[in-house]
């Protein structure tokens, strides 16, 4: 089992909309980075853990767990030439861009990125080194524990 962080705009899709979906599933559309996509493309699993992440707010942080709810397919967006993530390179036969589907599980408190950053145990995780901005990235299973045993739990 593998374990990821993902980012969302709580605008766009948030962890209470997601929650309130009929099957509370998401496509997790719209990721227009190549290592990104290759994370959904290559090494996702159905079942896989997901810490939800609302981004591009005032407080950004982990807002609820998640999991891998299907195998990847092809990003509609990309074709969609009335879509922000519309890539005029793209094309059925050879697509460029993956998603998965997300399911949430629950919603938590808020883990601040501030509150992240002050565990120690965290020190090397992804988000926190210094320029990363990728929207997806690998969660150790360490890292995994100390989220949703220690930080979720407080």
């Amino acid at each position: 089992m593998n374990y990821w962080l993902m980012k969302s705009e709580p605008d766009d899709a948030s962890i209470d909309d997601v929650l309130a979906l009929p099957k509370q599933t998401i496509a997790w559309y719209g990721v227009r980075n190549y290592q990104a996509r290759n994370f959904m493309r290559d090494a996702m699993q159905v079942g896989d853990g997901v810490l939800f992440y609302h981004s591009g707010c005032a407080v950004p942080g982990i807002a609820g767990l998640a999991e891998v709810a299907s195998t990847p397919y092809p990003d509609d967006t990309q074709f969609d030439h009335k879509s922000k993530y519309f890539d005029p390179k793209a094309n059925r036969e050879e697509p460029r861009w993956m998603l998965v589907d997300v399911r949430a599980l629950k919603k938590t408190r808020l883990i601040s990125l501030a509150e992240l950053r002050e565990q120690e145990p965290l020190a090397d995780m992804r988000i926190l080194q210094r320029g990363n901005r990728l929207s997806i990235t690998p969660v150790s299973a360490a890292e995994w524990r100390h989220i949703t045993n220690k930080l979720m739990k407080a």
